[in-house]
């Protein structure tokens, strides 16, 4: 039987690699315990929500899209695009080929326009351009247990991407699917969404997409202004329009609001949304989930992550020392 020869150096890297992993482990539950108080101090569903007595802004502003108007150009993307500084798309805005698939906004870009079957005439699409509806009373914010969301007197809904440590109940909560969440940033979670050119309105300008469009699909004005205009629209052309204002009550009401020729659900709107505020259907259940099955889990999966990639950073550094050696 062949003897067994210890290295000595093998057996001092062995002992090593044994400490680091208890250092990890050790800062591991240093950090996890540090997140418990944390989690404490945020509070249930309940307390972080943001039903508390908010009833909007009645001079907030919003968008009103004519849904028979839109020929599906692009340039509401285009403009969108530059406005807020995303990446160039794999796809060029003139190609008419994104049309085959349903797309959804991401976190490179904020609005994207759909193609869809027209129940009249199926020789002319229907076209929708997608993007974050603004609710009066956000699900998101409400669902949001740091905060990360907020609704301002203009009527944007902001996201302060500083707060988020990326549970992602907000896309859970959005009854439109808007939030899209940045997978490329693992490390450093952010959800993105259409903002409605918030810094424009605080300058007195209108969002891009309303600034772009061609054809004038889109108006931009006080919502209650923009709701005027839609009823006259449906009153005077009632062969163009059906009696409907997507957006006006729709979940307690939208700052993106819509006229069309046929009903929204062939242009792939949620149906049947009722006209209360999604948080006033669930804050029963929102206040009575322990943050011990919703926060921590989040918590507990970011702290790690953060530490592999530390670990991870630190071991590089001392490949690089040996190799200089």
């Amino acid at each position: 039987m062949d003897k067994i020869i210890k290295n000595p150096e093998t057996e001092e890297k062995s002992k090593q690699e044994k400490e680091d992993s208890k250092i990890s482990r050790r800062g591991f539950l240093t950090g996890s315990a540090a997140a418990i108080g944390g989690a404490a101090l945020v509070g249930t569903y309940k307390d972080a929500s943001a039903y508390k007595e908010f009833s909007g802004w009645p001079g907030r502003f919003g968008c009103l899209t004519d849904l028979t108007a839109c020929v599906g150009c692009r340039s509401c993307e285009k403009a969108c695009n530059e406005a807020n500084n995303l990446p160039k798309p794999d796809v060029p805005f003139d190609d008419s080929s994104v049309f085959k698939e349903m797309r959804r906004p991401t976190a490179h870009a904020y609005t994207v326009v759909n193609q869809y079957k027209n129940p009249k005439d199926e020789n002319k699409p229907l076209y929708r351009k997608v993007q974050c509806n603004h609710c009066n009373e956000p699900a998101c914010a409400s669902a949001c247990p740091i905060h990360a969301y907020t609704k301002t007197p203009e009527g944007a809904v902001l996201y302060n991407p500083e707060k988020c440590f990326g549970c992602r109940y907000c896309m859970i909560a959005c009854p439109f699917y808007v939030p899209a969440y940045d997978y490329e940033s693992a490390l450093e979670p952010k959800i993105v969404k259409c903002v409605m050119c918030y810094a424009r309105i605080k300058t007195g300008g209108i969002p891009a997409c309303a600034d772009a469009c061609p054809v004038g699909a889109i108006t931009f004005g006080k919502r209650s202004e923009l709701i005027n205009v839609a009823r006259k629209k449906i009153m005077t052309n009632p062969d163009r329009y059906i009696n409907h204002i997507y957006g006006e009550h729709e979940v307690g009401g939208t700052s993106w609001l819509y006229i069309s020729g046929v009903p929204f659900e062939h242009y792939g709107f949620p149906a049947n949304l009722p006209k209360k505020p999604l948080i006033e259907e669930t804050k029963g259940f929102l206040g009575a989930v322990p943050v011990v099955f919703t926060v921590w889990p989040a918590l507990f999966g970011t702290i790690y992550a953060s530490l592999r990639h530390r670990e991870d950073m630190e071991k590089q550094k001392h490949g690089e020392e040996e190799e200089k050696k």
